[in-house]
């Protein structure tokens, strides 16, 4: 079998053996060439973990260089931003003291002048009264002179020579008359330069105005003279304030066995006796303008019991209904010219752009009462009301009621009817002695366009959307039934965005007629009077607290130490133009209150509140 094949097994193993032997080296090799690239790979890999760590700390490294840099950046802004603010705040003083030294410089230029016109007019009175003098006592020299002159003239022609230098002084006379106009004139234009720079002046360092009225004597101030002690009823119709000019009030203080002291008091205007209502109110009518101009305002009147204040605010009421007495329009007081005044200014404005809300309310006993409040039957009471701080800092009287009016007449119903609820009692100085504090608040909303708030700041926008929150209790009643009627149909999204669109300012005018201080032994209230006196007198005194508290720049003001000083906190803190109408008497049996209401003013006038806040109404935006 094997010779027939020719193959010997041996032979064919070995050869078998040998290609194994072969294929085994050839793995060999392959597993050598493998561990070898997997060597060089394990050092790449290592290679590359230590680039990967390298550069791991490489950028922590610029994550903390970034975040050092930013420290840094954020610190300089900081440090910029304290040298800007301390370079404001230098500002501001060199600015105050700017102030302070213009003020006393008009104060004292006011003086040179007023000095300089009053000893120009005194000289050329006693000239004219010299000249009058010698042209009395020469025209004898002069007909001698001509008869000495001319001994053979007839006497006729005596008299034409004299008439002819008479000729010669009455022109000399009339150009001296108007030379003293012109210097009047000259004063005049002077006085009215340094007026407007006080105004604007008072402006900027948020001064509360201070006007002052002297009332003419009346027929109660003798009436009352059995209740005051024998020295006051021996000079009770002796009058000791005047009006020096129409900024200075006079007083002549004098006491048994001591010579007479005149006191002078500067405002910012007096009133004399003999000044009527309209003058008053011109100088009142210009705080009316900047109210829709996005400025708060307050008038107030002080003042002790009968001395004009309720006069001055309201104008004459009958006695019985206490209703306004419109048959001479003269006599009207500030809040109906004001109302009048505002609804006029409202006229110009565009139709639907401004709607006005009244309340009325009054501060009896230190308790605040709303006089526009009704019962189920739609009669009006006064109800007890609360005032709050809201979370602004702005204080507030919830469930307050605002009656929307459309023109002064209307007003005018509804302070009458606010008017027959305020609380009043006779005293023997005064039979018709308000023993409330009593606040008339006139809100103006301004409708605007959204559009044009696209510059407004965030503060305005946060301030619209708190009105549009309170545009379902304030909106007049025809729009809301003009709202009511059309929620019952589907909105369409113009609707809505129109809706969304409007934006409302709100501005308010406060007129405060406040209860007159009293001496208990002159008026002489008992019982639930003399309550009333107490609570009176302590409300103002809260309120010349609070004055002086901002007059020193106190950390604290005590406004919650009254409700009349927590009502009034906004107009009184600075957050409105304020107008204090001080008003006196000026008989010498109520020397002591007039001093302590001139006090009182005087006290205002330097309380320094900053410039006041304008409510920011929008820009028109330009068409795109």
């Amino acid at each position: 079998m094997r010779a027939r094949s020719g193959l010997d097994p041996g032979s064919v193993w070995a050869q078998r053996l040998g290609q194994l032997e072969r294929r085994l080296r050839t793995k060999e090799e392959r597993i050598v060439v493998l561990e070898t690239e997997n060597a060089a790979l394990h050092l790449k890999l290592a290679e590359y973990q230590g680039l990967a760590g390298r550069s791991t700390n490489e950028v922590l490294q610029l994550y903390s260089a970034h975040g050092q840099q930013q420290k840094l950046q954020r610190r300089s802004v900081v440090i910029h931003l304290h040298g800007a603010i301390k370079r404001l705040k230098q500002d501001l003083k060199s600015l105050r003291s700017f102030a302070l030294e213009l003020s006393k410089d008009f104060q004292r230029q006011s003086k040179t002048y007023l000095y300089q016109v009053l000893t120009a007019v005194q000289g050329i009175q006693l000239q004219n009264e010299a000249m009058q003098r010698r042209f009395l006592s020469g025209v004898e020299k002069r007909k001698n002179w001509v008869r000495r002159l001319f001994p053979t003239l007839p006497v006729c022609w005596h008299l034409r020579a004299v008439l002819l230098l008479e000729k010669v002084f009455q022109i000399k006379a009339f150009d001296l008359e108007q030379s003293l106009q012109e210097v009047t004139e000259r004063y005049e234009k002077e006085k009215q330069k340094r007026r407007a720079l006080h105004n604007s002046l008072v402006e900027l360092r948020g001064n509360i105005r201070v006007h002052c009225r002297i009332r003419p004597l009346l027929p109660f101030d003798t009436a009352a003279g059995h209740s005051v002690s024998q020295d006051r009823q021996r000079n009770s119709s002796e009058k000791v304030a005047y009006a020096a000019d129409d900024e200075t009030v006079l007083v002549k203080c004098s006491r048994p066995g001591h010579a007479s002291i005149n006191k002078t008091f500067q405002f910012e205007r007096v009133y004399s006796p003999s000044e009527s209502q309209d003058t008053v109110f011109a100088d009142v009518a210009p705080l009316l303008t900047s109210l829709l101009d996005g400025y708060n305002v307050c008038i107030m009147a002080y003042g002790q019991t009968g001395s004009g204040k309720t006069y001055t605010m309201l104008g004459p009421q009958l006695e019985e209904n206490f209703a306004y007495s419109t048959e001479d329009a003269s006599e009207l007081g500030i809040i109906p010219r004001a109302t009048q005044e505002v609804f006029r200014l409202i006229s110009e404005k565009p139709p639907g752009s401004y709607w006005v809300e009244v309340s009325v309310v009054e501060v009896y006993n230190n308790e605040i009462f709303d006089l526009l409040a009704k019962d189920s039957c739609g009669k009006v009471f006064g109800v007890k009301r609360d005032v709050v701080t809201t979370r602004e800092g702005k204080s507030d009287v919830p469930l307050l009621t605002y009656e929307t009016v459309e023109n002064a007449s209307e007003f005018l119903h509804l302070v009458n009817k606010g008017l027959q609820l305020r609380v009043r009692h006779p005293t023997l100085v005064h039979a018709h002695s308000s023993r409330s504090h009593l606040v008339v608040t006139l809100t103006i909303t301004t409708v605007v366009s959204g559009d044009n708030f696209a510059g407004t700041s965030w503060e305005d926008e946060q301030t619209s959307q708190r009105l549009n929150k309170e545009v379902s209790c304030t909106f007049p009643q025809k729009m809301r039934e003009n709202k009511s009627t059309s929620s019952s149909r589907a909105s369409s999204p113009a609707q809505i965005e129109a809706t969304e669109k409007m934006k409302q300012v709100k501005t308010r005018l406060q007129l405060v007629d406040l209860a007159g201080s009293e001496c208990v032994g002159m008026s002489g209230v008992t019982g639930a009077a003399l309550r009333e006196t107490s609570f009176i007198n302590r409300s103002l005194s809260a309120l010349a607290d609070v004055l002086g508290a901002i007059a020193e720049q106190r950390s604290h003001v005590p406004y919650r130490n009254s409700k009349l000083t927590h009502l009034l906190q906004d107009s009184v803190g600075g957050d409105a133009k304020l107008l204090v109408m001080l008003c006196i008497s000026p008989d010498q049996k109520y020397l002591t209150e007039s001093m302590q209401s001139l006090g009182f003013g005087t006290r205002a006038r330097q309380v320094q509140r900053g410039q006041v806040k304008k409510k920011s109404f929008p820009v028109p935006s330009k068409a795109k």
